[in-house]
């Protein structure tokens, strides 16, 4: 394809004013349901028309978890799935559409992320080389052919190929939306995984930091699930772990955990701190006598103290703001342990930015799919360890 004037040729891509509207649409690590954003994008300002998010069904949920452990996981049930995500993403366009009364039709092109269930990037030897994988569910081809609209997908192999590890995706995202002139800012989105972008003040997108930080909400949704027999799935508010004492001798073997230790560019995920983590953990803790609230306490300090560790370890600075998105940042425990351990930095969340935290992914890759439509580079090497800035994703065109 090439950009001819304001149009892609062979698409629907277009610009109104120039302005474009985009759906972005996210399914995290915790594959609790599709967020779906839908923006206005200038190449000024970034405006949030309509969000929401609509959960998976709960065999489906179970399923996909399923698809993401290779003990589990089918041939035939990762093809299946595959094209079902689809359908049920491009349902969730759809649906925000009609509850917030925006026609379909004004909506220009898609972002879709997918479902990652998964990510290897340090990759295998295969002959002399070091080859990195990745592999997103949710068949891009259905939605932009349910919907009607060309769709931009898969961002992470291109990254890959370039010898990145096809993550963090959202820096270029937070570049956008949160560079200051001045002001030093981290954006730290706590999802299942948590991950930093740092923006030194004035900064471009060559100067840009972000990696992976360890744990977000995994290991604590993954406890809270074992020690409720799967009654609630995640610590709501972190009410619990605010009942509880971290226990200091949990606390400090799982700061051992070698992901920790490794250096920047670097990415984990489910492979790493997955449901097999916390069940092993949740046994030693159960055989210890440990009680349900001192676990929910330790693993939500494991959260904010590697956090703060990657921030004193691997940031060439502390940054004067401290921007939290994602759904950690609703918990109340955690973000107070956060801000005990970065004492000296303002903590702000993207909600007093116009963002709602549970939108910023989302939003994010609103924005990518828009900058791949435009032949704009949109990886960030210094996050992801590529040898060369990269057009990240896949168009389907309609």
């Amino acid at each position: 394809m090439q950009l001819q004037g304001k149009r892609i040729v062979g698409s629907r891509v277009r610009q109104t004013k120039g302005k474009t509207r985009v759906a972005g649409l996210m399914s995290g690590t915790s594959a609790d349901g599709i967020d779906v954003a839908i923006v206005d994008i200038t190449r000024q300002k970034v405006k949030l028309a309509a969000f929401d998010t609509f959960p998976y069904p709960p065999a489906l949920r179970r399923q996909i978890l399923r698809l993401c452990r290779p003990e589990s996981a089918r041939l035939d049930d990762i093809c299946h799935y595959n094209f079902v995500l689809g359908e049920v993403f491009a349902e969730a366009v759809i649906k925000l559409c009609s509850r917030s009364s925006i026609a379909l039709s004004s909506i220009d092109l898609i972002g879709s992320h997918g479902q990652t269930i998964y990510h290897n990037p340090r990759g295998k030897r295969y002959g002399p080389r070091t080859v990195r994988s990745t592999l997103q569910t949710g068949e891009p081809s259905v939605i932009a052919h349910r919907t009607g609209i060309t769709t931009v997908a898969d961002f992470r192999p291109r990254d890959m190929a370039a010898g990145g590890q096809g993550a963090p995706l959202v820096p270029y995202a937070d570049y956008i939306l949160l560079g200051h002139k001045r002001l030093t800012r981290a954006v730290q989105n706590i999802g299942g995984i948590a991950n930093v972008t740092f923006l030194p003040g004035g900064c471009n997108q060559s100067n840009i930091i972000a990696f992976d930080t360890g744990p977000g909400n995994m290991v604590i949704d993954g406890i809270i699930r074992l020690v409720t027999a799967g009654k609630q799935r995640f610590d709501r508010g972190g009410k619990m772990a605010a009942r509880g004492d971290v226990d200091r001798r949990l606390l400090s073997k799982l700061l051992r955990h070698p992901f920790l230790r490794r250096r920047p560019p670097k990415s984990t995920g489910r492979e790493e701190f997955g449901a097999a983590f916390a069940e092993q953990l949740y046994r030693r803790t159960a055989s210890e006598g440990i009680t349900d609230a001192d676990v929910a306490a330790t693993v939500t300090a494991f959260t904010a103290k590697s956090i703060a560790r990657a921030y004193r370890q691997f940031l060439p600075a502390m940054p004067d703001e401290v921007i939290l998105c994602g759904g950690g940042a609703h918990n109340r425990t955690l973000v107070e342990m956060l801000q005990n351990e970065l004492p000296e930095v303002k903590m702000l969340s993207t909600d007093n930015f116009g963002i709602s935290v549970d939108a910023k992914e989302a939003v994010s890759f609103a924005i990518l799919a828009w900058a791949t439509i435009k032949g704009m580079t949109n990886n960030v090497p210094g996050a992801t360890g590529a040898d060369q800035p990269v057009i990240l994703g896949k168009i389907i065109p309609v």
